[in-house]
């Protein structure tokens, strides 16, 4: 049973729903302007996110799919912070009061590709413009392969609390396939530095499907991973488009498994990871029990969003740098993503908004309904239609995705409350797109509750 589901949904390529409506639905009629005008209306009241972008790293990995540069000099890297600074203070400048902070995240890119100095000076930076609530959580990815002792000091020092290390995998046949290696010393070397600084939270980042992967190999990665205790676990898919991500196409396709031999791999990393005591989190994330995400997702409080998943439901998310996302009660904004247009528009004291979305009344229904079905894998249409001032006929009846969900036995829907069936967990994502009205040009419309 399981082999046709896989066969007919496996490979079919579905969104991760880390928002919605998702980025390619995103267009200049929302640009500087509009962001200027949200950013002036921010509520001062409710906290909000920070996400920071720095798009450089040292050497390209052949299967990331992240906008970054690649550069050998500090000299581009000291420029872009520069403009970053520029760009904090623009920003800063156009709310209404200070706002206030309850989460910061440095995304790449490699962040900690910065020397130590100009971190923490960022840091402070953004807490003098912006006011960071005491209990803020600051987090930060990093490639384990160039931390050094200082750095780790001066991220300890500056009140960083979670650190994502990319793993993907300790086999070095796969390492070899995508240009990065990095031994199991290496990892544990970042750990350990970053734990001693006082960094309290560690977490894993694991992918799957990577070139000549084997179920095996997942299982000897696993093993050498949990052995380093990271507190939390990130687990994704490779996704090979090398129509868009050029050196994708170094990697060769006939040494990529096909769809049931990813979720075997996917399957076999989640069984190991249990074993082990880690709580499923979501779609593809694991943590230990006392985890913050763990409370969350037991409490019904679990969210998602850009960065996977989290504990806190974000009403504002401002982001910084080439190519980042924001987020407000308006919609998103995007950065241009080429660092050196994002350098020409700060440094004329413009946003560097190019492209956005308007969000409407129906698209924060079904955000809604995607949230609780990515994070709970399972959703009362009626109850949040309700909420949202919706019929729930609008999004069921004829409901031709869910239809075929129901009769392939991956989800019972009793009076409109549809929940995931047991071991179809890797399915998540063709539910969610049973919501989503922009996957096909019939988009459907709902009708207001009368």
């Amino acid at each position: 049973m399981q082999s046709s589901l896989i066969a007919k949904y496996g490979d079919a390529r579905l969104p991760r729903y880390t928002s919605y409506p998702t980025s390619p639905r995103f267009s200049p009629a929302v640009d500087a302007s509009t962001y200027g005008d949200w950013l002036a209306t921010l509520p001062m009241d409710k906290p909000a996110s920070l996400y920071v972008h720095i798009p450089f790293c040292r050497s390209i990995c052949w299967y990331c799919a992240c906008h970054t540069t690649i550069t050998r000099q500090d000299l581009p890297i000291h420029n872009y912070l520069q403009k970053l600074r520029k760009e904090i203070y623009l920003v800063s400048a156009s709310t209404k009061a200070r706002l206030k902070i309850n989460h910061l995240h440095f995304g790449g890119g490699t962040p900690t590709i910065m020397p130590p100095t100009e971190m923490r000076e960022l840091i402070g930076l953004l807490r003098e413009y912006f006011d960071f609530a005491d209990t803020v959580q600051i987090a930060l990815e990093i490639d384990p392969r160039t931390l050094e002792e200082e750095m780790a000091t001066v991220l300890g020092e500056a009140g960083v609390s979670r650190a994502s290390l990319g793993v993907q995998s300790f086999d070095p046949v796969v390492q070899k396939a995508i240009n990065r290696t990095q031994s199991e010393e290496q990892t544990m070397d970042a750990v350990s530095r970053l734990r001693r600084a006082g960094v309290g939270s560690i977490n894993f980042d694991l992918i799957y499907g990577l070139p000549y992967q084997t179920v095996e190999s997942c299982i000897e990665t696993i093993k050498a991973a949990i052995m380093m205790r990271p507190d939390r676990f990130a687990v994704f898919g490779y996704g090979h488009v090398p129509s868009l991500k050029r050196h994708q196409g170094r990697i060769d396709e006939s040494s990529l498994a096909n769809s049931q031999g990813r979720v075997a791999q996917a399957e076999a990393i989640a069984e190991h990871l249990v074993a082990a005591g880690y709580h499923c989190i979501g779609l593809d994330h694991f943590a230990r029990p006392g985890d913050s995400l763990a409370i969350a997702q037991t409490n019904g409080q679990l969210h998602r969003n850009f960065q996977g998943y989290t504990t806190r439901a974000c009403e504002t998310l401002i982001g910084f740098g080439a190519s980042a996302i924001g987020f407000m009660a308006g919609g998103y904004v995007q950065n241009e993503v080429r660092p050196s247009q994002y350098a020409r528009r700060i440094t004329s004291g413009r946003f560097a908004t190019v492209k956005g979305y308007r969000l409407s009344a129906e698209d924060r229904l079904r955000a809604d309904i995607i949230d609780r079905l990515m994070c709970d894998f399972q959703v009362d249409v009626p109850s949040i239609a309700a909420a949202h001032g919706f019929e729930p006929g609008a999004l069921l009846d004829g409901n031709d995705r869910l239809s075929m969900l129901e009769n392939d036995g991956i989800v019972e829907n009793v009076d409109g409350v549809i929940q995931l069936r047991e071991k179809r967990r890797f399915l998540i994502r063709a539910i969610a797109a049973a919501f989503d009205a922009y996957l096909e040009p019939s988009e459907r419309s709902c009708s207001k509750a009368a």
